[in-house]
């Protein structure tokens, strides 16, 4: 794919995240076409790395303890770069490549990069142009501000444990990181309005994105809920709490989703159920009606679809206009056709044969499509090439600057040949 066409070439992006929303904020910008350059502690690098197993399989069936599952799923189309910026040299290091970029992302504790002279105030006076987004668990201001932050506590504050679970039942966390995937979201969202503002300007901004805040946010219409009609939602399970029927139904073979948005489709499936009657019974003719019955209709649809096949029964829902769909483990999902038709698994071979598959930008571009040219890397493998790419630097210099402990060099992967 032609290189020229990404929408971000050319957009320089220095990546001081760890973990998962600045990193998935940066991915995105490199998937889009921005040269990230990725700044990790000489050692162990970005703590994902550790959490696995699972690990990266290498060819000989071992494992590469650098690349758990969880590192590679946010660190593709980036080169790594290992600096110890506790020393000054490599905080100077970090600053003259601030300096050349567009973008700088960083999720320190609040005023953790000022020690180093890498704060906001201090990048913006060498390169006031420059977007630099500061992800925190609670933002750079406010009563928690000084509080580290995990997306497990900020599912919990924001509201988002409070409605996720079976009626009855306990807090329950979702299963991915919510609070941190939507965050790296909205960052990668504000970095390219950012980027706009400064293009048309020249000024560039901080931008303060904290997971509690964007947590709050994505609690959407239960959030609203309350702000609106003073209700306090509870747990439902998988029932929707104001669409009906919306939810999970016991088959003969498992379970299956049947989401009924309208009345119209409401409609249909009361007919492809045999239960056409129902449609204009006065408890379950019109949305809210079938809210204030929900137990009621529910239970006839269960009863109807108890005995049925789940995939038959799937079908014939999809050819009437019925949205249905099966409950896919990660196994059945990676199986299914449509994962295929839209690309959406991308793979790399390393030099030494180890392929490391990763799941593609989502969405699909007609004229910058998402490119994926370079596989998540390893702690520094990347040292000396974006260094001398971003700084001009010579051998002589960075072999200085690796004697003295302030760069690594990334081992090279080993040819398979």
């Amino acid at each position: 794919m032609n290189p020229t066409k990404a929408a971000l070439d050319g957009v320089r992006v220095l990546d001081l995240a760890r973990v998962l929303a600045g990193p998935w904020a940066t991915q995105i910008l490199a998937d889009l076409g921005a040269d990230v350059l990725k700044v990790e502690q000489p050692g162990r690098g970005d703590d994902t790395r550790a959490w696995g197993p699972p690990f990266l399989q290498t060819p000989e069936g071992g494992e590469d303890p650098e690349e758990s599952a969880y590192y590679i799923c946010c660190n593709r189309n980036k080169r790594s770069i290992a600096i110890d910026i506790a020393t000054p040299e490599g905080a100077d290091l970090v600053r003259s490549l601030a300096a050349k970029a567009d973008v700088l992302v960083e999720n320190f504790k609040v005023g953790g990069l000022a020690r180093y002279g890498l704060d906001y105030a201090a990048i913006r006076a060498i390169n006031p142009r420059i977007v630099y987004c500061s992800i925190t668990g609670f933002g750079q201001t406010g009563p928690y501000a000084d509080r580290p932050g995990y997306d497990f506590v900020a599912q919990g504050m924001g509201g988002f444990m409070s409605v996720t679970g079976e009626e009855g039942g306990g807090p329950l966390r979702a299963g991915v990181a919510m609070a941190d995937l939507s965050t790296g979201m909205y960052a990668a969202v504000s970095i390219l309005a950012a980027l706009r503002h400064a293009e048309r300007t020249g000024e560039g901004q901080q931008i303060d994105l904290s997971l509690l805040d964007t947590q709050i946010a994505m609690m959407a219409n239960q959030g609203s809920s309350w702000l609106v009609g003073g209700i306090n939602p509870g747990r439902l399970g998988n029932r929707h709490p104001t669409v009906v029927p919306y939810r999970t139904f016991r088959v003969a073979d498992g379970e299956i989703i049947i989401a009924v948005g309208n009345d119209g489709q409401f409609r249909a499936l009361c007919g492809l159920l045999g239960r056409p009657d129902l449609a204009d019974d006065p408890r379950f003719a019109t949305s809210a009606a079938r809210q204030v019955n929900r137990d009621a209709i529910e239970q006839l649809i269960q009863d109807a679809v108890a005995h049925e096949t789940g995939l038959a029964l799937i079908d014939r829902l999809v050819a009437a206009n019925v949205p249905a769909g099966p409950v896919n483990t990660l196994k059945d999902v990676y199986a299914d056709p449509f994962v295929t038709a839209r690309e959406t698994v991308q793979s790399f071979e390393r030099a030494d044969g180890a392929v490391i598959p990763t799941v593609a930008f989502p969405a699909k571009l007609s004229a910058t499509p998402a490119t994926y040219h370079t596989a998540p890397p390893r702690v520094g493998e990347h040292t000396d090439e974006g260094l001398r790419a971003w700084l001009d630097l010579s051998g002589d210099e960075l072999d200085g600057f690796a004697l003295a402990g302030v760069i690594r060099r990334g081992t090279p992967v080993p040819n398979r040949h």
